[in-house]
C-alpha cells in the first residue's frame, strides 16, 4: 500500500544530513529499526524508491527520517535535502529484519546508524538507561558524526567513534577491525547489530565469526 506524506519541517543534522518530520497515516504501525520504501510524490520521481529507516518510536504522532544526502549522485536523497514545507513523499509499508533483540554492541558505518536511532530510543524510554549497550559509530571526519551530542548524552550509552579519513582526529582509524572490536564483543554475550555499506557489513560479520560471535547473536539485514 502506498501512503502520502506532507512534510512538517526539515532541519540540518550535519552539513549533508537532514532530520525531516512528516504527518502519521491514522492507523500506520512499524517496530523500531524498521524501514520503508520512500520516493518523491511528483513526476518523473516516483518510481525512484530508497529505503529509508524510521528514526522517531511508533508512539510518536509523526513520522521521523534522519537521510543523508549526496549531492554528487544528482539524485533522490540530494531532492531531499531541497524539500520544503507542504512539499510531499510516498512511502510504502514497513519492512526490516532489524529489531531489538536486546543491550548490546551495536555497530554502523554513516547513515547503517539510523536503523538505531529509534532503537535505542526505546530502549531508552522502556528501561531509563542503555546500560549494558555500546555504539561502534564509524564515519569518513568527525564532521560527518550523526547526531553525536544525542548519541553522548544517552544515559549508559558507551560510544566508540572512528573515523578513516580525518588523521588529525582523536578517532582516527583505518576500519574497524577483529582487533577494534575484540575487547568490545568479548566483554558482553549480548546481540552485536550490524548496519552499514555492504562492503562494510560483510567485513564485521566476517571479524565477529574470527571472534567466535555465534551467528544467532549477529543482527543485520543482509543476515536471515
Amino acid at each position: 500500500m502506498t501512503y502520502t506524506l506532507t512534510l512538517q519541517s526539515i532541519e540540518p543534522v550535519t552539513h549533508d544530513t537532514h532530520h525531516l518530520v512528516f504527518n502519521k497515516p491514522d492507523g500506520y504501525e512499524y517496530t523500531p529499526g524498521q524501514a520503508c520504501d520512500f520516493a518523491l510524490a511528483k513526476d518523473g520521481w516516483r518510481d525512484k524508491q530508497r529505503p529509508f529507516t524510521f528514526t522517531g518510536l511508533p508512539t510518536d504522532p509523526t513520522l521521523e527520517f534522519v537521510i543523508k544526502s549526496y549531492p554528487d549522485h544528482d539524485g533522490v536523497t540530494e531532492q531531499i535535502a531541497k524539500l520544503s514545507m507542504t512539499d510531499q513523499v510516498e512511502i510504502g509499508d514497513p519492512w526490516g529484519a532489524i529489531e531489538d533483540k536486546g543491550p548490546g554492541v551495536f555497530i554502523a558505518g554513516g547513515a547503517g546508524v539510523t536503523p538505531f536511532i529509534a532503537v535505542l530510543k526505546r530502549r531508552l524510554q522502556t528501561h531509563g538507561t542503555l546500560e549494558g549497550c555500546d555504539l561502534v559509530f564509524s564515519n569518513k571526519t568527525e564532521k560527518d558524526i550523526i547526531l553525536r551530542d544525542h548519541f553522548t548524552s544517552m544515559p549508559g550509552l558507551n560510544c566508540h567513534f572512528v573515523v578513516t579519513d580525518d588523521p588529525d582526529s582523536e578517532f582516527s582509524r583505518d576500519r574497524i577491525d577483529k582487533e577494534y572490536l575484540d575487547g568490545i564483543v568479548t566483554d558482553t554475550d549480548g546481540p552485536v547489530y550490524v548496519c552499514g555499506p555492504e562492503p562494510m557489513i560483510d567485513d564485521i560479520v566476517a571479524a565477529l565469526r574470527e571472534l567466535n560471535v555465534s551467528e544467532d547473536r549477529i543482527v543485520t539485514e543482509d543476515l536471515d
